[in-house]
């Protein structure tokens, strides 16, 4: 699905990322972890082209999005819920839906998407009409999957999806991530709660400094004394 070969991302003048190489097979949930700064949401954004690829491929279906325009990732099933939300706050949580409609396919299919996303986040449904504004930032969170998840996404790019919230809310996020993966969506997970992130995996990588430090299956980093000693604090 998501090959990464040898991936270096810069900040202006400033690497972020050295030889990145990573891999997400279909279907399948992988977890990014690491200590802040490492370059966890740069990954990410270098996937979704809202960053130049200095060197290497990120390969989606045969596809190298490193040369593929940002506004034009979409079109290779590709979606993002970004860190902090991004929602639109003036508009109805239904139009805000709608907005993650827009690549050509999901158009057509939008009903269906609309019914699919409502099913995960029932509260979605009952807030319609709702501004963004107004919801708390667990229904933020939801809105901003629900609307990635209206593009029916084939990878599903997740930044920090628990970010700022409850426990309880976080508990409804992982188990709609869950739910998504197992419609058949490989997701890359992002994510600081090194515990959740691992649970919630296949496998994962740990980055550091903008390196990919080991890549194990998830039950394996989580015994990992490097992993431990450095995010679980154990």
């Amino acid at each position: 699905m998501l090959e990464i070969r040898v991936l270096d991302v810069f900040h202006g003048h400033a690497q972020a990322l050295w030889s990145v190489d990573l891999q997400v097979g279909d279907a399948e949930v992988v977890s990014v972890i690491g200590p802040n700064g490492a370059g966890k949401s740069t990954l990410v954004n270098a996937i979704a082209g809202l960053l130049p690829t200095v060197r290497g491929q990120i390969i989606v279906d045969g596809v190298d999005l490193a040369t593929v325009p940002a506004h034009r990732v979409c079109e290779q099933a590709v979606a993002v819920v970004p860190e902090g939300r991004r929602v639109f706050a003036n508009m109805s949580v239904r139009d805000n839906l709608l907005l993650g409609a827009h690549r050509r396919g999901a158009r057509r299919a939008h009903k269906v998407a609309m019914a699919r996303v409502h099913t995960l986040f029932p509260r979605l449904a009952e807030r319609a009409g709702q501004l963004a504004v107004n919801l708390s930032g667990g229904e933020q969170q939801m809105l901003a999957i629900g609307r990635a998840l209206m593009a029916q996404p084939r990878l599903l790019l997740l930044d920090e999806p628990s970010l700022g919230l409850a426990p309880v809310v976080i508990d409804e996020v992982f188990a709609a991530i869950r739910a998504i993966n197992a419609d058949g969506v490989s997701v890359l997970l992002v994510e600081q709660d090194v515990e959740r992130a691992l649970a919630a995996a296949e496998r994962g990588y740990l980055l550091a400094e903008g390196r990919i430090v080991t890549g194990a299956p998830a039950v394996e980093l989580r015994r990992d004394p490097q992993v431990r000693s450095s995010l679980l604090g154990q």
